[in-house]
C-alpha cells in the first residue's frame, strides 16, 4: 500500500469516535496531528492516538505530513476550514453541510477546483450496503421505471441528549441541513441529482431547553425552520417528497421508499451504513429482504474519505469522490431552494448538476480497511 496517507483531524467533538473506528487503525491512514479550539481536548485525543500529535489549526495546515484534512467542525466553520486547506494545497474531507450557507460551498468547491486539491463531504452512510443495495435494485430495473420516491425523518429535536445543541438550532443547522443530507444524498444516489424543488416550513418555538449535560436548563434561541416540508423533481422524471422535523416525538414511516411502475423498494435509516432493503414486485403479496448485493459492508464513518484518497480497497484515488463536494454542493443548493421556496412561495430551480454518483461495489469490510 506505500506509505500511510497523512490525515490531520480539525475538530474533536461527539462524532469524532465514529471516525476514529474507522481511520484509527487503518494501515493506509496515519493520523498526523488533531487540533481543537480547546487544547486540553487535542492533547487528550493525540494520546490515544499512535504516532499523532495536538496541533493548533493554523500549524496542522501547514504541516508537511497531513495530506489531507478530517473537517468535524461546526456547520459556520467549515467554508473557513476547507478554503484554508486549498490555499495550503490539502484536501478536504468534511462533515456535512459542505458550508452554512450555499454562497459558501459554492466558494469552497470553486476553490477546491483551482487549487486542484481533493474536496469530500459527508454524509458516506449512503456508501453502506443499505443504500447502494437499494440503488441496484432500481439500477436493475426490479422496480421498473422509477416514479417517485418519498423520505421522512422526525424528532424532538438535539436539545435533549446533546450537551451543546446550540448549533442545530443557528443558521447551517435545523433538521434540513442536519438530518437532510442523509435523505437528500441518498435520493441523489437512487434517483439521480435534481432540477426544481417546491418547499414549505415553519418554526415550532423560538427557544429550547437543553435537556443534558452541564449546562441543563439553560434555554437557547431558534433562529431556523424547524419543520420543512418539499417536493424534488429529479431529471429523470421521478417526484420526491421529502419532510425533516424538529418538532414531533418520532414517525413509524419508512426512511425512504422509491415506487417504480413495476415495484416499490424500502430504504433503511440513510444515517446508518446497513439495514435491510425490501421489495415489492408488481402482483407480489408481501416485501422481500434483499440480500446485499453492492456497498461497503460493516463500514463506518470515514468510509468515504478512504475512498476519495484510493484507501477503501476499490483501486486508486477516483477523479471524484463517490461522497464529493459536487455532490455536497448539489444537496446544499436543494435545501437552500426549499428553504427560497417556502418563503417566496415559488418553485425553484436547481442550477448544479452533478454526474449521479458510480455504484459502490459489494466490498466486504477486510477490504475497505486494508486487511487483505
Amino acid at each position: 500500500m506505500g506509505q500511510p496517507h497523512g490525515v490531520g483531524i480539525v475538530g474533536l467533538g461527539v462524532i469524532l469516535d465514529a471516525y476514529l473506528a474507522t481511520l484509527a487503525e487503518h494501515p493506509g491512514i496515519r493520523i498526523a496531528a488533531v487540533a481543537d479550539l480547546d487544547a486540553s481536548r487535542a492533547e487528550a485525543v493525540a494520546a490515544r492516538l499512535r504516532d499523532s500529535r495536538a496541533s493548533t489549526v493554523e500549524e496542522l495546515l501547514t504541516s508537511d505530513d497531513v495530506e489531507t484534512v478530517l473537517d468535524l467542525t461546526t456547520p459556520g466553520a467549515h467554508a473557513q476550514i476547507a478554503l484554508a486547506c486549498a490555499r495550503s494545497g490539502k484536501n478536504h474531507y468534511g462533515e456535512k453541510p459542505l458550508a452554512a450557507t450555499l454562497a459558501d460551498s459554492r466558494a469552497v468547491v470553486d476553490a477546491a477546483a483551482r487549487a486542484g486539491v481533493g474536496l469530500g463531504c459527508a454524509p458516506d452512510t449512503v456508501l453502506g450496503t443499505g443504500v447502494q443495495t437499494a440503488r441496484a435494485v432500481v439500477d436493475a430495473g426490479l422496480i421498473g421505471r422509477p416514479t417517485a420516491a418519498v423520505a421522512t425523518w422526525v424528532s424532538a429535536g438535539h436539545e435533549a441528549w446533546h450537551p451543546h445543541p446550540d448549533f442545530y438550532y443557528l443558521p447551517g443547522g435545523g433538521p434540513l441541513l442536519d438530518m437532510g443530507p442523509y435523505y437528500l444524498t441518498s435520493l441523489v444516489h437512487l434517483l439521480g441529482p435534481v432540477v426544481a424543488v417546491t418547499g414549505s416550513a415553519g418554526r415550532l418555538r423560538n427557544t429550547r431547553t437543553i435537556g443534558s449535560g452541564p449546562r441543563a436548563g439553560e434555554v437557547i434561541p431558534v433562529e431556523v425552520a424547524t419543520h420543512v416540508a418539499g417536493t424534488l423533481e429529479h431529471a429523470g422524471g421521478a417526484i420526491s417528497t421529502v419532510t425533516v422535523s424538529f418538532d414531533a416525538p418520532g414517525t413509524r414511516a419508512r426512511p425512504i421508499e422509491v415506487y417504480g411502475e413495476e415495484g416499490a423498494v424500502s430504504v433503511p435509516d440513510p444515517n446508518t451504513f446497513g439495514g435491510d432493503v425490501e421489495l415489492l414486485t408488481r402482483g407480489g403479496t408481501s416485501w422481500e429482504t434483499v440480500t446485499p448485493r453492492a456497498g461497503f459492508v460493516d463500514s463506518s464513518r470515514g468510509v468515504g474519505l478512504l475512498e476519495m484518497v484510493g484507501a477503501a480497497g476499490l483501486g486508486d484515488a477516483p477523479a471524484q469522490a463517490r461522497a464529493s463536494g459536487a455532490v455536497g454542493l448539489h444537496v446544499m443548493e436543494v435545501m437552500t431552494g426549499l428553504l427560497d421556496s417556502a418563503s417566496s412561495g415559488r418553485r425553484t430551480q436547481i442550477s448544479s448538476a452533478p454526474a449521479r454518483p458510480d455504484l459502490v461495489p459489494l466490498t466486504e469490510a477486510a477490504t475497505w480497511r486494508g486487511l487483505s
